[in-house]
């Protein structure tokens, strides 16, 4: 895996940059925005995916670690691509995507080219609970730490409830329960299959 790439570089066109490094030149595939940053015979850091096809090895750039972390958590969402990912994160920052999947609002993926109405209600329904709360956001003494929570919903799915269920059942149980509680993967793993118990298979799919 290239995980990072840090030479020199020899082209940049309006969607990719060539980079040097020990005299192997890499074609990276990057946003706008870092693209027309990138200067010809001056340095550039980037962190990178790559992504292996049967028919082609594709790197795909960020200037920051986090765009690149949920650039491989987009490729995770169905009917996301690598081509639709990067367009995502070129139209919308880190921040800005974790409030839209925050406030359950598929309209700016929607906006986004590549990107149809299915599978921008997929991207908030998907991410949900996997994303770091967006920094404008105050802090809540009501709900689960996001990694925390994103344990738990991995867990619930794993079990047969749909994404979208679990979801909402951590939500729930996150406004109930106690900061200890909250705070704990089992405690609240338990607390959510305590709620859901009850309409078990109601509840599922």
């Amino acid at each position: 895996m290239i995980s990072s790439l840090h030479g020199t570089v020899l082209h940049a066109a309006a969607d990719s940059v060539q980079v040097v490094v020990g005299g192997v030149g890499f074609t990276v595939a990057v946003t706008p925005d870092v693209a027309r940053a990138a200067r010809v015979g001056e340095q550039l850091q980037l962190h990178t995916t790559l992504i292996v096809r049967e028919d082609a090895l594709s790197l795909y750039g960020f200037a920051e670690r986090a765009e690149c972390a949920l650039f491989q958590i987009l490729l995770g969402v169905t009917g996301v691509g690598p081509k639709s990912a990067l367009g995502v994160l070129a139209a919308m920052s880190v921040d800005q995507i974790a409030q839209a999947v925050a406030d359950d609002d598929d309209a700016p993926f929607r906006r986004v080219s590549g990107i149809g109405p299915k599978t921008a209600k997929l991207i908030v329904v998907q991410l949900a609970g996997k994303l770091a709360p967006p920094a404008s956001a105050p802090a809540s003494t009501a709900s689960a730490p996001t990694a925390i929570a994103g344990q738990v919903v991995t867990a619930l799915v794993g079990l047969g409830w749909s994404e979208r269920v679990a979801v909402d059942a951590v939500q729930t149980i996150a406004a109930e329960a106690s900061e200890s509680d909250r705070a704990q993967v089992p405690a609240l793993l338990r607390l959510a299959l305590a709620y859901l118990g009850p309409a078990r298979e109601a509840a599922r799919g």
